[in-house]
């Protein structure tokens, strides 16, 4: 197969519908998101209340290796249409948050987001792994990571504005329309095989929840790379924590320049993903990984130089090395996993590798206080470079698609 394959994807049906929904949903999703926290801060004054906002939308991940099971016990399809029709139909309900003794409801509705969220990438993984050709997975894989980075360069802005001329019950509606409209897309989807294969007999709950990890863990291809993710996704929590510092005490600019600097690292993000596909099928996944990762440590040394132009240079290859890792990931699991288990272990891997994530944000914003930003990123560069070069010299899995090329 040629090197266009980001064209075959998008001229097929079933990957161009699925794109599309993405795009819509992740629209309303990412303005909702910058929004969420404005409004909290906007009726209480607390800054403390507004970042539990992205906890409340997030926490469900950490239920992901129970909630994948559903994705392996329900129809695929089914399942994304659903969530995105609960949503559609639960977001108008923000229209009732007009002061600070209602936020509890925009919390609860986050918190059913991040649930709804959980399951549509865990149905996503398992019915895209059946719906697309196995050789364009890695394609779809940056193409979808493109359109959704794409959304985050365009969605605050759009978002930003609805919410000062007409307030946050605005967005909420915008979210619900663009639900709805997904879920129409996910509709049309044709898949020839979206039943779950049925489940072993005397197979409980709390077993089925771990097979995802088992499936991981036996793996010599996905522990590795999986683990090398998380490692990755660990310091990146603590590169984003400090980027205030950054535009602060590295470059002397305002906290708004810290804008700018995510700007240029969602660009690298969307070329990342246009050349994710052809890059997969040039070199073994384990180098395109610690090539990815390599590229995020160096973008993070860079940003310790009281330059702007090493600044922006090193968000550039920090959006460029980030998807690396995450593509590479969810691509192999797609492609290693059997049928009747591969949503629960992608949900799964989801835990594995965004927990670590939120904890080094945490972690980061208490290291940044003792620690000076100079010191600190350059050991952050020196750590994913130390993980580069493991995952280049580690004996090396077999990589054996569970399905034969269409």
């Amino acid at each position: 197969m040629g090197d266009w394959g980001s064209g075959r994807v998008l001229r097929d049906r079933n990957a161009g519908l699925y794109l599309l929904g993405v795009v819509v949903s992740g629209f309303g999703t990412t303005a909702m998101w910058l929004v969420a926290g404005i409004w909290v801060k906007s009726l209480t004054g607390s800054d403390s209340l507004a970042a539990l906002t992205v906890f409340a939308m997030w926490a469900p991940v950490l239920a992901g290796p129970v909630l994948g099971v559903l994705a392996d016990r329900l129809p695929r399809r089914a399942l994304l249409v659903a969530a995105c029709l609960v949503m559609a139909v639960l977001l108008p309900a923000l229209c009732l948050v007009d002061s600070a003794g209602r936020v509890w409801l925009l919390f609860a509705v986050l918190l059913v987001y991040g649930i709804c969220g959980t399951l549509h990438e865990a149905a996503e993984a398992a019915l895209v792994a059946n719906a697309v050709d196995v050789r364009l997975l890695g394609d779809f894989n940056g193409l979808r990571m493109t359109a959704g980075e794409s959304m985050k360069l365009l969605a605050p802005l759009a978002g930003a504005a609805l919410f000062t001329r007409f307030g946050g019950a605005s967005v909420a509606l915008l979210d619900a329309v663009t639900f709805a409209l997904a879920a129409g897309l996910f509709l049309l989807v044709r898949v020839d095989r979206d039943a779950p294969e049925p489940m072993a007999a005397g197979a409980g709950g709390f077993a089925r929840a771990l097979e995802g990890g088992r499936q991981l863990w036996g793996s010599p291809v996905l522990r590795p790379l999986v683990s090398a993710a998380a490692a990755v996704m660990f310091l990146a929590g603590i590169n984003g924590a400090v980027v205030y510092a950054v535009a602060d005490d590295v470059l002397g600019r305002p906290p708004a320049y810290v804008g700018v600097l995510y700007a240029v690292q969602g660009a690298g993000s969307v070329l990342s993903g246009l050349v994710a596909g052809p890059l997969l099928r040039r070199m073994p996944v384990r180098v395109f990984t610690a090539a990815g990762t390599a590229l995020f440590a160096l973008g993070c040394g860079a940003r310790a130089l009281p330059y702007e132009a090493a600044a922006l240079a090193g968000s550039a290859l920090i959006g460029a090395g980030l998807p690396c890792v995450l593509i590479a990931a969810l691509t192999t699991v797609q492609r290693e996993v059997p049928d009747s288990v591969v949503g629960r272990t992608a949900a799964t891997a989801n835990t594995l590798v965004f927990v670590p994530n939120a904890l080094a944000l945490a972690l980061g914003a208490g290291l940044v206080a003792l620690v000076d930003v100079t010191l600190l990123l350059p050991a952050l560069t020196a750590a994913g470079l130390a993980v580069s070069l493991l995952l280049v010299t580690a004996p090396v899995g077999t990589v054996t698609s569970r399905r034969a090329p269409a």
